[in-house]
């Protein structure tokens, strides 16, 4: 009785000292209280349902095991597929990976996505439209809002003193007028005789003279530059302002220069017409950059340098002509510079006007654009071969007296004359120092030409695609 109230006290110190094991075990190990109880019960049930809930744990344990090395391997491979995609992505600048969204009122992120392209690599690719060129930055709409307002309170003045520069069609000279009539019997001995005094003509002038009409030809282009700057555009394509008016009416008189020039081209039989109207196409593809930033200040003393620059040009294309003995060839170039000096009239006038309005404006506008430098309106000319083209041929005019650095010199100071810009008075600081600069510009442009004619080169001699390839001297 002794013996078997002791080994009650044993057993049940035993039991005691499970359960303090127990409970501290269990407040460790929270999560697997389930498994723990489980496996404290099997102490007390029979060895068959011990070994069967044994098997039931380790087969358990296995498919865990098992399913935690198919995740880990689904996420090595998800590792794998994202640094594929990152090899086949183009490189960005460092930026911030990702980018901001509100939403009610609060910010939310959204990842910044890449995405490889499929398009093959070229070291450096030529647009099949335009020729290779560095594009500088481009300042857009810096003239400030209230300006417009200038523009549009200018409407009557310009109806009565820029409209009046225009002629009526039933009065404009046509292409027709200077060139062999085709329903004539006397058509083909007309063509002959072109042909026969084209022949006089030596291929340099033939540049000059292709030059200046693939310049003409460029016309959509310079109609679309108008109609770029603010307060003056044409905002319908038939809109009844005194602006838009003249845009579309200069842009119909301008139209029959090109017109003119090409067909007495094609009909001398002198020029290869293919490679001209390549050309052409490819310039008014590429289109021009006046750096004029849609702001009509700086777009009028553009076209009013310009007009003049093209009106020497044609008039000196006249001269040479008849020198050649072509004296139809320089009448179609005379006509046509009788006609940029009527338009040279009304652009100036428009500068003119803003200086009466707004001398601090204007005056910093014409430094501005001298700065810069005006462009000429064909500096993007490419004939799918030569890069160089346009200081090609400018080279060449620049040798026989078409177009020099000293006509660029000149109509600066034409300009600064004819704006009486030396005379204004009462100018902010800025734009006194903007007056000063444009009123010694040209003699200083002209000492650096007289420096840079002393340390030219002996001329070399260029292909021309225009003349057949035919070299011509620089």
């Amino acid at each position: 009785m002794e013996v078997m109230k002791k080994k009650k006290r044993v057993l049940k110190g035993h039991f005691g000292i499970l359960s303090l094991t127990l409970y501290v075990w269990l407040s460790i190990n929270p999560p697997s209280l389930s498994l723990s109880l489980s496996r404290c019960r099997s102490c007390f049930l029979s060895p068959e349902n011990s070994e069967k809930k044994a098997r039931q744990s380790a087969a358990a344990a296995a498919a865990a095991e098992e399913e935690e090395e198919e995740k880990e391997r689904r996420k090595k491979e998800n590792h794998k597929q994202m640094a594929l995609r990152t090899s086949l992505s183009p490189s960005f600048p460092p930026m911030a990976n990702t980018t901001t969204t509100a939403t009610s009122g609060n910010a939310r992120k959204s990842p910044r996505v890449y995405m490889a392209s499929t398009l093959p690599k070229v070291e450096k690719a030529k647009k099949p439209y335009s020729p290779p060129r560095v594009v500088e930055l481009q300042v857009t709409h810096s003239m400030p809002l209230e300006k417009i307002e200038i523009f549009k309170s200018l409407e009557d003045w310009a109806q009565n003193n820029v409209l009046i520069h225009l002629k009526p069609v039933e009065k404009c000279w046509q292409p027709q007028d200077f060139l062999p009539d085709s329903a004539s019997d006397g058509f083909y001995d007309e063509v002959k005789e072109l042909r026969e005094r084209a022949k006089e003509i030596p291929d340099d002038y033939f540049v000059c003279l292709v030059g200046d009409m693939i310049t003409e030809e460029a016309l959509p282009t310079y109609q679309t530059m108008l109609n770029t700057l603010d307060g003056v555009r044409d905002e319908t394509g038939a809109s009844p302002t005194s602006w838009a008016v003249w845009t579309r009416a200069w842009t119909a008189e301008e139209n029959r220069h090109g017109d003119l020039l090409n067909k007495y081209l094609y009909l001398s039989g002198r020029v290869d017409m293919k490679q001209i109207e390549k050309t052409i196409q490819y310039l008014i593809g590429s289109g021009m950059d006046p750096r004029t930033e849609n702001n009509p200040y700086l777009g009028f003393i553009y076209t009013s340098f310009q007009e003049r620059a093209t009106f020497i040009s044609h008039g000196n294309t006249a001269r040479h002509s008849k020198e050649h003995g072509d004296l139809k060839l320089a009448q179609i170039c005379g006509i046509i510079a009788a006609d940029e000096k009527r338009h040279e009239t009304a652009y100036t006038k428009i500068v003119e006007k803003l200086f009466e309005i707004d001398p601090d404006g204007t005056v910093l506008a014409f430094a501005d654009m001298m700065r810069k430098k005006i462009s000429m309106p064909a500096h993007l000319m490419y004939d799918g071969r030569d890069d160089n083209l346009f200081e090609h041929f400018s080279a060449v005019a620049q040798r026989l007296g078409v177009y020099t650095a000293k006509d660029y010199s000149d109509i600066l100071e034409f300009l600064v004359g004819r704006w009486k810009v030396g005379e204004i008075t009462g100018l902010s600081g800025e734009a006194s120092k903007a007056q000063d600069y444009v009123c010694t510009l040209a003699s200083r442009i002209r000492r650096l030409e007289e420096r840079a004619q002393g340390r030219a080169k002996k001329a070399s001699t260029r292909p021309f695609s225009w003349i057949y390839d035919r070299e011509v001297l620089l």
